[in-house]
């Protein structure tokens, strides 16, 4: 049987051409697939993974702002910053190269680095062991600390190495050039970052600034890319802070104090010194102060500032204030005429002086020149109860001072009400009421002022990173007491150091007021009971024209309590104040007030 060619040929010819037509369109449908797949991915990057690819070359760099300097009265640096560098790493970059390429400066050819000889350049750079730093580089973190506190030029020399994974931040390091010298007043940061103590913690936030950041890509071979992204967000430094303290003064006042704490082996003391006319804070200066730069090697208790923490019984000081009471209110006067007995008794209270004596006839100026508890209380009893209080208050007693340090005592003065049938009369001469040296030293500048009380200053001023000096404000005076009772008050204290018990603050070519207290110190242990006392002397000068207050302050003194005096020291700090202010020597007479009524 003969086949039909042709009919076999016409047949197979539409099957082949349909299988290739389905062969085309899935071979078109492959390609729209891969097309729409490259489009999404490339152009329209839906799933992010460019974006995700760039971000994983970012590398972020912080910025640290310069931190704000302590400055003195006059400039000198008490605090300041400088940059430093933590050299870190991310081991696993590290660890995974073999080798680096390098840019050869010299030959301008790029030089391939084997990563023994990376690691053994960085350890001579560091000064190190090499194993130890090849112990640093290798391993599974991604962020390791190799060294700290490098410095700049160091870590210029370490980045062009070029060595894989390694990179810097920076940090700024915290430096005190004079060491304890107001070191309490300054304060010291914690972490090296951030104020704990003193003016760092008060003013932290304005010291600090704000950090910048700086964003740039890193290469798969840990090489910066030159012509990828780089963006910077510049740092903002933080505010100088002036103070009223004149560092050569600080330096003699603690010197002074140190001396005389170790000399009667007491537990503390403290020395202020204070411009009459502004209220500016001369000196604040506490025995064992602390270094910032290493505040540990000091006590926890030393690392203050007492003259404004530490609260206490003034004594024999605030006699001042009960004198200008009675003054002011007119119920006595300087010459007023006292009989005085050997001990004085009212209300059922009895109450002696610290020295024995017959019925004498006294003056008020003799009452407070030989710091007799009887005059007191004669005299102050003339007020009620209510007036004494209201007396204490516009002193200043019971009021913070508020000169921007930590904890700033108040001290402790309860309401009349609160008074019993002793204490009533024993906050006349600074018993049953507390306060700070600083307290004190403002009540007396109110006297020393014509009996205007200005607001003690310790911030002078604030300078900004572009260098303006921005005043800070001083509060508005208040008039405690008349012109007329200040300047009778003044030749009150004047004449306790002509004609009274204080002969050793007088300073030869200056006239020269002060006072003395002394006052039982309460057991630490918080048991009732006594177990020392506080020693104190208060003064100004010159009394033609009163500039400086300077007060010295002894915490358990060691020996006799009538064998102490703070004179020579009061003398040796009012002394060097005066010379250091050129203040010309006196011309005017001293006051001489009769102490004794003939």
């Amino acid at each position: 049987m003969v086949q039909n060619p042709g009919k076999s040929k016409t047949t197979k010819a539409p099957a082949a051409r349909k299988r290739l037509r389905v062969g085309l369109g899935i071979m078109l449908t492959l390609l729209l697939v891969v097309g729409g797949k490259l489009f999404m991915v490339q152009g329209l990057d839906v799933g992010g993974m460019a974006e995700a690819a760039l971000a994983s070359r970012l590398t972020p760099q912080d910025l640290p702002a310069e931190r704000g300097q302590i400055l003195d009265a006059n400039g000198t640096v008490l605090a300041s910053s400088v940059i430093r560098y933590n050299i870190v790493v991310d081991q696993v970059q590290n660890t995974n190269t073999a080798s680096f390429k390098r840019f050869n400066e010299k030959t301008e050819e790029v030089d391939d680095i084997p990563r023994d000889q990376g690691i053994t350049e960085l350890a001579t750079l560091l000064g190190a062991d090499v194993e130890k730093i090849r112990s640093s580089l290798t391993g599974d973190k991604k962020y390791f600390v190799v060294a700290r506190d490098v410095k700049p030029e160091l870590e210029d020399r370490i980045a062009k190495l070029s060595i894989p994974g390694i990179a810097a931040e920076g940090v700024s390091k915290r430096v005190y050039p004079n060491g304890s010298v107001a070191g309490g007043v300054v304060g010291f940061l914690q972490d090296g970052t951030t104020g704990q103590a003193g003016i760092e913690q008060t003013q932290d936030e304005l010291l600090r600034g704000t950090n910048g950041k700086r964003v740039f890509e890193i290469g798969a071979d840990g090489l910066r890319i030159p012509v990828a992204t780089d963006e910077l967000t510049p740092a903002v430094d933080g505010t100088d802070v002036r103070l009223t303290i004149n560092t050569d003064i600080q330096y003699f006042a603690q010197q002074a104090i140190q001396s005389q704490v170790n000399k009667l082996s007491a537990e503390w003391g403290v020395i202020i010194v204070m411009d009459v006319k502004t209220g500016n804070l001369i000196a604040l200066a506490d025995t064992n102060a602390p270094d910032p730069n290493d505040p540990g090697k000091v006590d926890a208790k030393d690392r203050g500032v007492r003259s404004v923490t530490a609260a206490y019984e003034p004594g024999s000081v605030e006699k001042m204030i009960t004198a200008a009471a009675v003054i002011e209110e007119g119920k006595s006067n300087p010459l007023d005429h006292f009989t005085i007995p050997p001990s004085y008794v009212i209300d059922g209270q009895e109450f002696t002086d610290a020295f024995e004596h017959g019925t004498e006839e006294r003056t008020l100026a003799g009452i407070l020149g030989w710091s007799m508890n009887t005059g007191t209380v004669m005299a102050g009893s003339r007020l009620s109860k209510e007036q004494r209080y209201d007396w204490l208050r516009k002193f200043g007693i019971g009021e913070a001072p508020d000169i921007g340090l930590p904890a700033e005592a108040k001290g402790i003065l309860a309401t009349p009400d609160q008074w019993d049938d002793r204490q009533q009369y024993t906050v006349l001469f600074g018993q049953g009421v507390s306060q700070s040296t600083l307290q004190t030293v403002r009540a007396y500048q109110s006297i020393a002022n014509d009996g205007v009380m200005l607001q003690p200053r310790l911030i002078d001023s604030y300078i900004t990173p572009e260098g303006e000096e921005q005043k800070v404000p001083a509060k508005e005076p208040r008039q405690v007491v008349s012109n007329e009772t200040a300047q009778q008050v003044q030749d009150i204290l004047e004449s306790a150091v002509t004609e009274g018990q204080i002969k050793d603050a007088a300073i030869d070519g200056y006239r020269v007021g002060a006072k003395t207290g002394t006052s039982q110190a309460p057991r630490e242990d918080g048991l009732p009971g006594f177990d020392g006392f506080t020693a104190s002397m208060v003064g100004m000068a010159p009394m033609d024209d009163p500039r400086f207050i300077v007060e010295v302050v002894l915490q358990r003194p060691k020996g006799s309590i009538y064998g102490i005096t703070n004179g020579p020291v009061f003398r040796s700090v009012m002394g060097q104040v005066l010379r250091t202010y050129n203040v010309p020597p006196s011309t005017g007479t001293p006051a001489r007030l009769p102490q004794f009524v003939k």
